[in-house]
């Protein structure tokens, strides 16, 4: 009597033999190749992901706004202070506010020059209600200030976004690329 081990050997080895009859070893590596292949290019076809980020950042119509991880809750009173890490054009801002190392909310201190490129936030004002386009620059060219740290990522994207994130040291396009401090400018208002 032949055992179920040797039954099960013996299927096997016809159902290989089959495969084996109808197929090559270069087509089956052409064929595996090829799933290989479109498996990992897969995640390279453009997919709209920031309307979905974008979507889930929006709060919704009827529920109070969450204070950001790592803020305070936002003050009952209108800050005015460009010293002032609640100053709110200061939204997306990452580094030592100017304001506090020689210069002003919206210009470099003397011996700096503004980075090329920038970040870009999107701040509302409480006095008017209005969202407005906001660019952040960095001042280079001198040692980290140190003074006035504000660190703000309401809004920030992830690096595959970088204009919209400020975690990158943007005074490498500066002939001298030490950072210094950050200034934020108001572009203008932004439209719905």
């Amino acid at each position: 009597m032949i055992s179920m081990q040797a039954r099960l050997d013996r299927l096997m080895e016809l159902a290989s033999r089959s495969v084996a009859r109808r197929s090559s070893r270069r087509s089956f590596l052409g064929t595996f190749a090829m799933a290989i292949t479109g498996v990992a290019a897969l995640p390279l076809l453009p997919v709209r992901r920031g309307a979905v980020a974008e979507a889930a950042d929006l709060p919704a119509k009827d529920a109070p706004a969450a204070p950001q991880a790592g803020h305070a809750k936002a003050p009952a009173t209108i800050v005015t202070d460009q010293q002032s890490c609640d100053y709110w054009k200061y939204c997306a801002i990452d580094g030592f506010l100017c304001a506090c190392c020689g210069g002003t909310s919206t210009t470099c201190p003397p011996g700096t020059e503004p980075s090329p490129i920038t970040w870009i936030g999107t701040c509302q004002n409480p006095a008017d209600g209005r969202d407005y386009l906001v660019s952040y620059n960095d001042c280079c060219g001198r040692t980290t200030c140190g003074a006035c740290t504000c660190v703000r990522n309401e809004g920030e994207k992830p690096m595959y976004r970088m204009s919209l994130n400020n975690d990158v040291n943007w005074c490498m396009a500066n002939d001298n690329p030490n950072y210094h401090c950050s200034v934020s400018v108001i572009l203008g208002v932004a439209e719905k």
